[in-house]
C-alpha cells in the first residue's frame, strides 16, 4: 500500500496476482469466443471452430439454447467476451500504475468479479441439475472464474481495500488460496458425478 495523500490510500496488487488475473480472464475470454461461434453454428448449421458436442451428456447445446444461456436476450457468450476484458484491464492498469489505485476502484472491481463468481455457480447448478449435461467450454470458464474470484477477494481483503478489520480474513484466504479453489471445484465435480455419473459415461 502507498499513500497518495494522508487520507487517500492507494492499493496495488503484486505482479504475480495481476498476471493470474490476466491469464484466467484471457482464457475465459477465448473460451467465450468459442462458445459464441458454437452458438452461431447451432443457429445457422455453420461448423464450429472446435466442437464441444462430445456426447449427449457432455455438450454445449442445451446450455447455449436454453433461456438461462441467454439471460439478456442474447447468448451469455457475448457477456463473457465483454466482461472478461474487465480483469485484464484492471490487472494491466495495476501493473502500469506503480502508485496504485484508490479503494473505490478495487471495490467496484471486486463486486464485479463476485457477480461473475455467483453467475458461474448458478450456471453450474442449472447445467447439472436442470439440463443434465456439462458444457466443456463452460466448464473451462468455471475453472478460470473460481481462482480469479478467490484471488481478488483474498487480495482486496488482505490489502485493506475493505478496511483494516478485514485484513485477517484476507490473509487467511491468501494462505489457503489453492486449497479453497480446489475444494470449490471439487464440490462442482462431486455434484456432477452424483447427478450425471460422469465417470461411468467417460469410462
Amino acid at each position: 500500500m502507498t499513500l497518495a495523500a494522508p487520507d487517500l490510500p492507494t492499493f496495488r496488487p503484486g505482479t504475480g496476482t495481476a498476471i493470474l488475473w490476466i491469464v484466467t480472464a484471457a482464457v475465459s475470454w477465448t473460451v467465450s469466443f468459442l462458445l459464441y461461434r458454437e452458438y452461431v453454428g447451432q443457429l445457422s448449421d455453420a461448423p464450429p471452430m472446435l466442437s464441444c458436442n462430445i456426447s449427449p451428456f457432455i455438450t454445449c447445446g442445451p446450455n447455449l439454447l436454453a433461456p438461462a444461456g441467454n439471460l439478456l436476450g442474447f447468448t451469455n457468450a457475448i457477456l463473457g467476451m465483454t466482461l472478461f476484458l474487465g480483469p485484464i484491464f484492471a490487472a494491466v492498469g495495476a501493473l502500469a500504475s506503480p502508485g496504485g489505485m484508490r479503494a473505490w476502484y478495487w471495490r467496484v472491481f471486486a463486486v464485479f468479479v463476485l457477480g461473475g463468481y455467483v453467475l458461474v455457480h448458478v450456471f453450474a447448478y442449472r447445467s447439472i441439475f436442470e439440463f443434465g449435461s456439462l458444457c466443456p467450454w463452460c466448464l473451462i470458464v468455471w475453472l478460470m472464474t473460481i481462482p480469479l474470484f478467490w484471488s481478488v477477494a483474498g487480495w482486496t481483503l488482505q490489502a485493506g481495500v475493505w478496511g483494516a478489520g478485514a485484513r485477517r480474513i484476507g490473509a487467511l484466504i491468501v494462505s489457503w488460496l489453492v486449497l479453497i479453489v480446489v475444494v470449490d471445484c471439487i464440490v462442482i465435480a462431486v455434484a456432477a458425478q452424483v447427478q450425471l455419473d460422469l465417470l461411468g459415461i467417460l469410462f
